[in-house]
């Protein structure tokens, strides 16, 4: 721009002017404004202009401001309509500073002492950086996603559950299995806590890292100093409860087997009495029975099978009897086994420390005074001392029938009954072991097993039932080192006191038992898992039946071998019993058994024969049944724990109601009525709730946990209040397979027919009554929570 030019600039100079200083709106229009037509003003703008320059040529120009600059040149302006502030970091997409070169003309309206080849220079060597910084960005960008993707997707994460599974599973093999089974036998068990404590040492070497050691001091009804005996007073014979007569040679080569041929808890005594032969003792026997004798304060010859012994010793006692001698009739024998010699032991405990019913045995507990738990003494006796009770030949097998036992009707058969028990205070251990979650750390799926058995009554089943867990822990850990965890904590708990009732578990869930309530999703028993080599025999409860019987199909060891069985809703043996029956918990087992001689022959399992420590190797000398038992516990237990939604089927439950209403027993309109909107209910449930949580799409994570709240607690509503002894407070369960009948309701109709009274019929009905409404009335609530939920976010 020379002298002789005027001195008023042009309107692209006015523009540029404007690039430099923010001004408002209405003061961008184009034209001369009066500031600017001085000449002073515009010589200063061209200075800032240059100085820019420079600045932007400086190493650190990132941090450039021109607060300074403007106020510099511009201190002397006393113009109130320029604004002053600095120009802000640039909002452009461009770039910081290239909006003040948008007009391509800019640099032509000015002259510059400055070098044009420097400000080239400059700027190609920025557009290269900035090209390269924004390529590094860009690669580091996918790099980071593509990597991220790898191992997994979204929507590939829970096929790939099954495969995950796969390589969990497979490292359970059946020679590991054997080998920890050998271990624990070979180890000296002294005491319940040596056992555990050589258990919590296993577990922890297996990589374990949350493994505890749980005292309870409870009272066990333990054997005396000499055998119990019954004598027989026509002849004055005296006998063991073996069968073998009393003299010291016996006494001496079986005295451990004598000593505990008992009945733990029951009363203590001598009985001298007329022996009447009950058979099962059915409602059916003891009418007949009472129709034709007085049967106070005598003794009952009383077959176990066919119903829970507490539930027959209930009605003895209630007849009047004094004393009971239990026998195991041969013909109910599996056709391998070989007991008709042997006594047994049982337990007449209902469950947990008899000293603290109802309440954990910690310390400063009071305790009562209990070490009788019924009136009648109770003697378990071999098949072959009964059949001398009763006068039977020996040989009762005729062209390959068995005839059962039954007393002659020959005159009275008087016994005397001699029963010595010592009721002691003892320290039991449970070893629990936590792999915790890392999705619900606070929900938790139990898998049980148990330590405990006395002396080598019950066989080595304890040792069968350790190691699978243990083989489970083993691959499980081999997983969890190379990164993986469940989303929900797998709680692995092997159990003491369990011969005497379920002693640890019991204690151990009344002690935490508001934690359990709320927190335990389901229960995965290992109970005896190998007590014969015939069938597969797997029992879940009914919101499980359907995970229960698709895992059977998942990993067979042999196919051949692996047909899959029905799988049913009955009562079981073992520490599944507090959770079933206090918490509502759903339960499954699986199990191998022998085939079944009768229909007598449910609930056999409660007797505790003495079993030579090679009877586990010679039904599975391959150990191929114990890993596939081992697969089925683990297989259900990973989904529990690793499924978004818990796959629990509530149209199950619903429909397992209905069918325990079938018959004219109780053909009752309200209840019929109340199982159907229960169905209704449920259908609503399955498919407005369940199914579309099983897509990946739809599972907001607030939405899922309240579903899994609502499917954890499905089985809850159908705990009754009472219940007789030995028959389950969950009315979900029933007696064995022959039956479908609610068991309470059956009860009661069986004790209306001995009483002669409706009051128990009416109050059994009114029980399960209350609890098919409260469960329809809980799903009902379930939905109307999601209808709220989904409303509110419209």
């Amino acid at each position: 721009m020379g002298e002789n030019e005027p001195s008023v600039p042009s309107p692209s100079q006015q523009d540029k002017k404007m690039a430099y200083h923010k001004v408002n709106a209405d003061q961008r229009a184009q034209g001369h404004s009066p500031y600017l037509d001085n000449d002073e003003l515009q010589a200063t703008a061209l200075e800032l202009e240059w100085d820019m320059e420079k600045e932007l040529e400086e190493p650190g120009f990132d941090h450039f401001r021109l607060d300074g600059a403007v106020q510099h040149h511009l201190g002397n302006s006393q113009s109130p309509d320029l604004d002053l502030d600095p120009i802000q970091p640039s909002s452009s997409p461009k770039g910081r500073f290239q909006r003040l070169q948008e007009d391509p003309d800019y640099i032509s309206h000015y002259t510059r002492q400055a070098p044009k080849s420097n400000r080239c220079n400059f700027f190609r060597i920025l557009k290269v950086c900035c090209t390269a910084l924004i390529l590094f960005i860009f690669g580091i960008v996918i790099g980071y996603y593509g990597h991220k993707k790898c191992p997994s997707t979204p929507t590939s994460q829970e096929p790939n559950n099954l495969h995950m599974y796969h390589e969990i599973l497979k490292e359970i093999k059946a020679e590991n299995i054997q080998q920890i089974y050998r271990d624990f036998l070979q180890f000296p068990r002294e005491d319940d806590v040596d056992i555990a404590m050589k258990i919590l040492f296993q577990w922890s070497s297996q990589g374990l890292e949350d493994v505890r050691l749980v005292n309870y001091s409870v009272l066990l009804d333990l054997p005396g100093s000499s055998s119990n005996t019954v004598t027989l007073k026509n002849n004055g014979e005296c006998f063991y409860p073996s069968g073998q007569q009393c003299n010291r040679e016996t006494k001496s080569f079986h005295s451990q087997d004598l000593l505990h041929s008992y009945a733990a808890y029951s009363a203590k005594g001598t009985l001298e009495a007329e022996l009447v032969d009950v058979q099962y003792g059915t409602v059916e026997d003891l009418i007949r029975i009472q129709s034709i004798s007085n049967v106070t304060k005598k003794i009952a010859l009383l077959k176990l099978g066919q119903s829970p012994l507490l539930y027959k010793l209930s009605l003895l006692e209630d007849a009047g009897f004094g004393g009971v001698l239990l026998y195991v009739d041969p013909c109910d024998l599996p056709k391998t086994t070989d007991f008709a010699d042997k006594a047994f032991m049982v337990s007449l405990n209902s469950g947990g420390d008899p000293s603290t019913p109802g309440y954990a045995s910690i310390d400063g507990s009071y305790r009562q005074n209990r070490p009788n738990l019924t009136t009648l003494l109770v003697q378990p006796i071999s098949a072959a001392l009964a059949k001398n009770l009763i006068s039977l030949p020996e040989e009762t097998v005729q062209k390959d029938r068995c005839i059962r036992l039954q007393m002659q009707p020959t005159g009275k058969t008087i016994i005397s009954l001699n029963i010595q028990s010592i009721p002691t205070y003892k320290t039991i251990s449970n070893v629990i072991g936590y792999l915790k979650g890392t999705v619900f750390p606070d929900r938790y799926i139990i898998v049980g097993s148990h330590h405990n058995s006395l002396n080598n009554y019950g066989g080595q089943a304890w040792a069968s039932s350790t190691a699978i867990i243990t083989a489970f822990i083993q691959a499980l850990m081999l997983k969890v080192k190379r990164g993986w965890r469940p989303d929900r904590t797998i709680v692995f708990c092997s159990w003491g006191g369990t011969s005497f009732g379920n002693i640890g578990s019991y204690e151990w869930a009344e002690d935490l038992k508001r934690v359990l309530q709320r927190n335990v999703v389901a229960y995965v028993s290992l109970h005896n898992p190998v007590r014969g080599n015939s069938t597969l025999h797997p029992v879940a409860s009914p919101s499980l039946q359907q995970l229960a019987a698709e895992s059977q199909s998942f990993n067979c060891v042999e196919k051949t071998n692996c047909p899959r069985s029905n799988v049913s809703s009955v009562q079981i043996q073992g520490d599944s019993d507090y959770f079933i029956n206090h918490l509502g918990v759903p339960a499954t087992q699986f199990s191998y058994e022998d085939i079944r001689t009768s229909e007598n022959s449910n609930f056999l399992s409660e007797a505790l024969f003495p079993v030579h420590t090679r009877k586990t190797e010679e039904l599975d000398p391959s150990f191929r049944l114990h890993e596939t038992i081992a697969k089925l516990t683990g297989q259900v237990t990973l989904q529990i724990a690793n499924a978004p939604v818990l796959p629990f089927n509530a149209l199950d439950i619903a429909l397992e109601v209905q069918n325990s209403l079938k018959g004219d027993e109780v053909d009752i309109p309200q209840l019929l009525a109340v199982a159907s909107r229960l169905r209704d209910t449920a259908e609503l449930f399955q498919s407005d709730e369940m199914r579309p949580a099983n897509d990946p799409k739809e599972r907001a994570p607030i939405r899922v946990r309240m579903l899994n709240d609502v499917l954890q607690s499905l089985e809850k509503s159908f705990l009754v209040h009472r219940a007789p002894p030995g028959l389950y407070r969950n009315i979900l369960y029933r007696l064995d397979e022959r039956t479908s009948q609610f068991s309470v309701l059956r009860e009661a109709l069986e004790h209306c027919k001995l009483h002669q009274s409706n009051e128990t019929i009416q109050a059994a009905l009114s029980e399960v009554l209350n609890s098919i409404n409260s469960a329809q009335v809980y799903f009902k609530a379930g939905l109307d929570v999601f209808e709220t939920t989904l409303a509110g976010k419209k």
